[in-house]
């Protein structure tokens, strides 16, 4: 099955901000049919800043939607239409200077050049904003080093902010000292905290197994399924369109997933049977897992249903979707299958990510003797040396 779908234009439904009102976005690319469905729908218009056909948002726009296209178009549906969008005039209100502020904005303009993904750019100008508000009235120009290790002392340390927050912040700083050279901070003096080697929490085969058998609900446990089998981050499953199953090979292609990379993985021959007997039963219409309405699952719908069949299945240890992926990768290299291959399927970029499982492996710890087996075993299968450890009766 090279593709679930079928060849129709793609209508995504999002929503979102636009001139201060909660809107239903319209996005696909340029089709006849779709425009001219669309001019006849007065309720829609043309944003020329937002480059979308947009409507006041409504549960009946929705469905208005859904009556005029289901015959022409294939829809995707946003996880945004089940959130609550706040207008950004809540936004947090820092007391920095219009000065600073138009430097921020610059940095931000600085690290989307750089192409950094959304999430970063967000962290980064969140940590920055923090930063430049908390050194005020000094000027940015004058800032050094000092005042970044007072702006962790005072702040980090005080509200115990992780370490991997604080290592963050150390990156955010360096790359605003490469934009904004003129600041006296020296790059080469910030040094991030070592990061914490917290070894991940891995299930036994047994465990996996237990789980599945207690999740008796069919969609569930083929999530759970396709997660183990694939070592899915919890956002691929979530992002895992059914034209990216390709069945008759037994692929999956993960696309765009962490650091912009693509990447296929092998879909077991063990779950093909669950797969089809799944899409044969809920009929999902683009992505393999559907919520309400053929919107995205959602994260925390995976992790509370995970939770349950743990707690069936008597399993006590903190359990996560990404407890599964440390297993599946745990497990393949407990089989015998070399880093290199375990790193390209979990789409690391590092090996020295990968390398961690060789810390949490059995395959070779179960291969080495304590030091008290060996002297047991030696002592009690030579019984003569037995006899001679014994104190004699007279001396």
């Amino acid at each position: 099955m090279k593709n679930l779908t079928d060849y129709k234009p793609t209508l995504l439904l999002k929503k979102g901000i636009h001139r201060d009102r909660v809107c239903l976005f319209l996005v696909f690319k340029y089709n006849d049919t779709i425009l001219n469905k669309l001019r006849d729908l007065k309720m829609f218009g043309w944003s020329n800043s937002k480059k979308v056909w947009y409507s006041d948002f409504s549960e009946d726009a929705i469905l208005i939607v859904k009556k005029v296209f289901e015959k022409h178009v294939q829809f995707v549906f946003d996880d945004t239409l089940g959130k609550k969008i706040i207008i950004p005039s809540n936004k947090k209100n820092r007391k920095i200077s219009e000065v600073n502020k138009e430097i921020i904005r610059d940095f931000i303009r600085f690290l989307k050049g750089k192409r950094y993904s959304k999430s970063t750019v967000r962290s980064y100008f969140t940590l920055i904003a923090d930063f430049i508000e908390f050194i005020q009235p000094i000027p940015i120009d004058d800032l050094t080093h000092r005042n970044v290790e007072l702006f962790i002392e005072d702040v980090f340390i005080k509200r115990k902010y992780s370490i991997s927050t604080q290592r963050q912040l150390i990156s955010a700083i360096k790359q605003f000292v490469l934009y904004y050279p003129n600041c006296k901070i020296e790059s080469v003096k910030l040094i991030r905290p070592k990061s914490s080697s917290i070894l991940p929490t891995v299930l036994s085969k047994q465990e996996i197994i237990s789980i599945l058998r207690c999740t008796k609900n069919l969609k569930h446990r083929a999530v759970i399924a396709m997660i183990y089998s694939t070592g899915f981050r919890i956002s691929e499953l979530i992002n895992l369109e059914l034209s990216h199953i390709d069945i008759d090979r037994r692929q999956v292609i993960v696309k765009n997933a962490k650091g912009r990379k693509d990447r296929n993985v092998i879909l077991a021959k063990s779950m093909i049977p669950l797969i089809k007997n799944y899409l044969n039963t809920y009929t999902p219409q683009f992505y393999f897992a559907e919520g309400q309405k053929g919107l995205k699952y959602s994260a925390e719908s995976i992790r509370s249903f995970l939770k349950r069949s743990c707690k069936h299945a008597q399993i006590s240890k903190k359990v996560t979707p990404h407890t599964l992926r440390h297993s599946y990768a745990t497990h393949l290299l407990e089989s015998g299958i070399d880093l290199r291959y375990i790193q390209e399927l979990l789409g690391h970029v590092k090996p020295e990510t990968t390398m961690i499982y060789t810390h949490v492996s059995k395959k070779d710890l179960l291969n080495i003797e304590s030091p008290l087996d060996i002297i047991v075993k030696t002592y009690m299968s030579d019984e003569v040396k037995q006899e001679n450890l014994k104190i004699p009766d007279k001396l």
